[in-house]
């Protein structure tokens, strides 16, 4: 009859369930975006406990621990709480004397190895491997890892990647973005410069002559952007965005030889040009400027609350009294 209803008799089947298991140990892996594009593999020791290889785990030398006095046996305590006078509140708690066990360890028989505690220390390497192109965030999780306890499956170690900044790369998914300084001779006649990649390669970037760099345009490199995990052949693109250094100023002869070789300007309408007015630009920090109307309107301010402190015409102010 077992074989045909599962061994549940009447019951019907019905499976008993297994040890609980322990908590999983989270660490942060620090790592830059050059080891995220190279891929690396760091040793790591850790100082976790595992079942005591003397007692097996029972905390007694004989290998037969008692039940708890405290809890009986069932691990909890019942306990009662005075709320007022006539309110009694019923709480149950993990018993303190085997901390939820229900069992207990003679002193005359405690192992002398783990002191009763059931568990040591051990010392692990673990080797975590960061393959190339692994994103930020990612967990790498090593499986029944974590700290052993009787009658628990160990939980796990996870490990998440955590990606320092880096000085002139960003990373968005597989492409990398990144901005580049360069003169107003290089924007015009033709941009050639070289680069040092993550991996310590040196890139050349090149717009033939004539090609003219637009300031804060992107420009795209394929296939030199982060690897992508599981595609040892295939990356994503590198962004390039140029930042043009305008020279601060120019000598006649410099100004000369542009306007022989850029388009020439446009003509303004010689209508307005007659009724305008001259103004001249100047520079300027616009930073310097806001703070300084700031602590202006901030004065006008403080000097009308001033006024309003002070009396009026007459030595009184005019007030409103109630009915």
């Amino acid at each position: 009859f077992e074989s045909f209803f599962g061994g549940g008799g009447m019951g019907g089947g019905r499976g008993q369930r297994g040890p609980k298991k322990g908590e999983d140990v989270t660490h942060a892996l620090q790592v830059t975006l050059k080891d995220l594009y190279k891929g690396l593999t760091k040793k790591l020791s850790l100082t976790r406990n595992v079942i005591c290889p003397k007692c097996d785990g029972t905390g007694s030398k004989s290998g037969k621990p008692t039940t708890c006095r405290g809890c009986r046996g069932q691990g909890v305590k019942v306990v009662l709480r005075q709320l007022g006078p006539g309110m009694v509140q019923q709480m149950q708690m993990v018993c303190p004397d085997c901390g939820g066990s229900g069992q207990a360890v003679d002193p005359s028989d405690t192992c002398p190895v783990c002191r009763g505690d059931k568990v040591v220390q051990d010392k692990k390497v673990l080797e975590v491997r960061v393959e190339p192109g692994t994103e930020h965030g990612k967990k790498i999780v090593f499986r029944g890892e974590a700290d052993e306890a009787p009658g628990t499956v160990p939980g796990d170690i996870i490990f998440v990647v955590q990606m320092k900044e880096h000085a002139t790369m960003r990373r968005k998914g597989h492409d990398l973005y990144t901005e580049l300084d360069i003169g107003l001779a290089e924007a015009l006649a033709g941009v050639d410069l070289p680069i040092t990649h993550l991996d310590g390669r040196v890139v050349q970037l090149k717009l033939p002559p004539g090609a003219v760099a637009r300031p804060m345009t992107f420009y795209k490199v394929p296939d030199e952007g982060m690897p992508v995990p599981g595609s040892p052949f295939e990356k994503g693109s590198l962004f390039v965005r140029f930042n043009v250094l305008f020279p601060s100023t120019l000598d006649a002869d410099a100004v000369a030889a542009l306007e022989a070789a850029l388009p020439p300007r446009p003509t303004p309408d010689s209508t307005y040009f007659e009724e305008a007015e001259e103004c001249t630009l100047r520079d300027c920090n616009i930073e310097e400027e806001l703070r300084a109307k700031l602590h202006q309107k901030r004065g006008s301010a403080m000097d009308e609350d001033d006024e309003d402190d002070g009396a009026g015409p007459g030595g009184q102010r005019v007030q409103c009294a109630q009915q």
